[in-house]
Parts: C-alpha cells; sequence; structure tokens
C-alpha cells in the first residue's frame, strides 16, 4: 500500500480525480465529501497531471459547476487554474444531472440545482 497526498510518485497515462465540488468549509467528516475548502483538493489535482503524466496521457476531471452557479467559485478562475497548472483543455464531455432535487421547485437551491451540469474534462499537458 502506497500512503500519498494526491500522486504517488512516478508518472501514468491518466489521472481521474472528481474533488468536492464546493468551496467551503465541512461542519463534519462526511461533509469533507462535498466541500473543498479554498478549492484546496481541485486546485492541487490541477497542480498534479503536468508532472505526473506520461508523455500524451490525460488528467480527468469530473467537476460539477454547482459551485458557479452559487456564486461560490468562476467558470473564469477554474480556467486560470487550469492555464496556471500548465494544461489544457482537450476536450469536455457534459451531462446535465437527473437527480430528484434538480426538478425539485420547491427546494431553496432549485434554481442552481435546475442549471447545474456535471462535466468530464479531459485535460492535457499544454
Amino acid at each position: 500500500m502506497v500512503e500519498t497526498n494526491l500522486f504517488p510518485e512516478g508518472r501514468a497515462p491518466l489521472i481521474v480525480c472528481n474533488p468536492p465540488w464546493l468551496p467551503a468549509r465541512p461542519s463534519a467528516t462526511i461533509e469533507h465529501a462535498i466541500y473543498d475548502p479554498d478549492s484546496r483538493m481541485l486546485r492541487g489535482f490541477l497542480d498534479g497531471p503536468a508532472a505526473h503524466l506520461t508523455p500524451g496521457g490525460e488528467g480527468w476531471l469530473i467537476l460539477s459547476d454547482f459551485a458557479e452557479h452559487l456564486g461560490l467559485r468562476t467558470r473564469a478562475q477554474l480556467q486560470e487554474w487550469i492555464d496556471a497548472a500548465g494544461l489544457k483543455v482537450d476536450g469536455r464531455i457534459d451531462i446535465k444531472p437527473h437527480h430528484p432535487r434538480a426538478t425539485d421547485k420547491a427546494d431553496p437551491l432549485h434554481a442552481a440545482r435546475s442549471a447545474e451540469m456535471t462535466s468530464l474534462w479531459r485535460l492535457v499537458a499544454a
């Protein structure tokens, strides 16, 4: 078993990350799957692929734009982090969530949930 903080030693042809989606502080242990204070994990992931991918490899980022709809992060900020990490977007696949909250008009977050898109960002070295 190898214990590491995000990236083990070496290189790989594919690195996949599905970080917590909201840049906020968790108040309970279970909330670490949802909240990423200051987008630390997201930014940590973005800083790694350039040094850990084999030539021609890809970093896949699975991320909801829910935080963008709540005003907690902007798309421009995400793109700046990608650029600063020496990466470029080689493709993106989007899907609208189909969970019950996405269509529940009584949900206080209905506007954000109904506009939400989850994307698979295909990242490569710039």
